[in-house]
């Protein structure tokens, strides 16, 4: 596609994705491998400082230009490298790829691959090359935070009997919730870091809540006014961070939420989101395997919220122990998980219904928890990742 060590522009390379259930794999990775020579490991801002000195940043140029070697003079006289580093460096060129990696990532379902584990190839080579726009060469350089992604629901305080309605608002009132957060790069060395990026389930899931809140028992006669909600494997902490806003419509306004996560970098991009946000929700770290209940988690929750957060066999069963000792007596815990036919996680789903089928761990006044109900949710249109089919919805209470 292109001579080794001259990678071609964006702009100039990447296949329409307009067509794109006819485009074929090795159109695909073709320019994926053309993407991931331009842009890795390059530091991204160490080549846009490098330019910036030399003065050869190219955003003011002419839009035929920018396909032409991004040279104004006979090319012959020009270092290879610099010509390289100013394509690296050239904002166009490179949010042009951003958007169509990002396109590419959540239409990848639409690929015309038999393959699902190639889908699954696809998916992660594009979300590396994007996760290369945000990493640095030195530790000591300022990281970038990330995608910056907007996310808006609609939320139907008045949905059914229970739920608190706002006087100053209609019997079909609706709210929006919007939500902005910021997505970090995901590595490829470390799987316990997914969660610097929002999956499919936290989204599925918070439209679900918005949408029909009384059903999660989301009101103010069910929770009174200064519940306890506990997210487990928080992420990006987009589930408590639309609760936050939602709360307060459904006559719940002393709610105290607390979004928890084991990986130091999600912790710190979550600590990042509540305050880009300026939410009321309070972020700290939780091992399930060896869960230490100070405070904030020195009291019992009402509810606890978990999606997408069992990524390996024994998971499912420290999310289990963790939440015996986390849920009041009378409390709720709702799970949803990404249901993966193919691939690596393909047996993690039925992890979770084996783990919560036995009487033990039991709470100090002899119950255990259980799964109280199960619902299939379908996939939603441009929502999740390729290797993703649905997902499954577990209440799960005291038995």
């Amino acid at each position: 596609m292109s001579p080794a060590g001259h990678p071609l522009s964006p702009t100039s390379s990447l296949p329409s994705l307009r067509s794109l259930p006819t485009l074929t794999g090795e159109q695909i990775f073709l320019a994926l491998d053309n993407l991931h020579e331009l842009y890795c490991p390059v530091s991204l801002s160490r080549a846009i400082e490098s330019q910036l000195e030399l003065g050869k940043v190219h955003d003011d140029l002419p839009a035929q230009q920018l396909d032409s070697g991004y040279v104004s003079v006979d090319e012959d006289d020009i270092d290879p490298e610099d010509a390289l580093d100013a394509l690296r460096a050239d904002t166009f060129e490179r949010n042009f790829a951003i958007r169509w990696l990002t396109t590419l990532v959540a239409r990848v379902e639409e690929l015309p691959l038999d393959d699902e584990d190639e889908r699954e190839r696809v998916a992660d080579k594009a979300s590396y090359v994007l996760a290369s726009f945000t990493k640095t060469v030195d530790e000591d350089e300022e990281e970038d935070p990330g995608l910056a992604r907007d996310f808006s629901f609609v939320l139907t305080p008045s949905d059914t009997s229970g739920s608190f309605k706002s006087p100053e608002l209609g019997a079909d009132a609706k709210i929006k919730i919007d939500v902005r957060l910021h997505d970090g790069p995901h590595t490829t060395t470390d799987h316990t870091d997914v969660g610097l990026q929002s999956w499919g389930a936290s989204i599925v899931f918070t439209d679900l809540l918005c949408a029909s809140p009384a059903r999660f028992g989301l009101t103010r006669s069910a929770l009174g006014s200064s519940p306890r909600i506990i997210e487990l494997g928080a992420g990006t902490g987009l589930v408590s961070l639309a609760l936050d806003n939602a709360l307060p419509h459904l006559g719940i306004p002393d709610a105290t939420l607390i979004a928890t996560d084991y990986h130091p970098a999600v912790l710190a991009n979550l600590r990042s989101n509540i305050a880009l946000t300026r939410a009321g929700v309070k972020a700290c770290a939780l091992d399930w395997s060896d869960p230490i209940l100070d405070t904030p988690l020195n009291a019992p929750a009402d509810v606890l919220v978990a999606t997408d957060v069992v990524y390996a066999l024994e998971h499912a069963v420290w999310l289990r122990d963790c939440a015996t000792r986390l849920l009041n007596p009378r409390g709720v815990f709702w799970l949803m998980m990404t249901v993966r036919p193919n691939g690596r996680f393909e047996a993690v789903i039925d992890s979770v219904e084996t783990a919560f089928q036995g009487t033990s761990p039991k709470a100090a006044d002899g119950r255990h928890l259980t799964i109280l109900a199960m619902e299939n949710v379908e996939k939603s249109r441009g929502v999740g990742r390729g290797d993703e089919s649905g997902y499954k919805l577990f209440r799960i209470g005291w038995a």
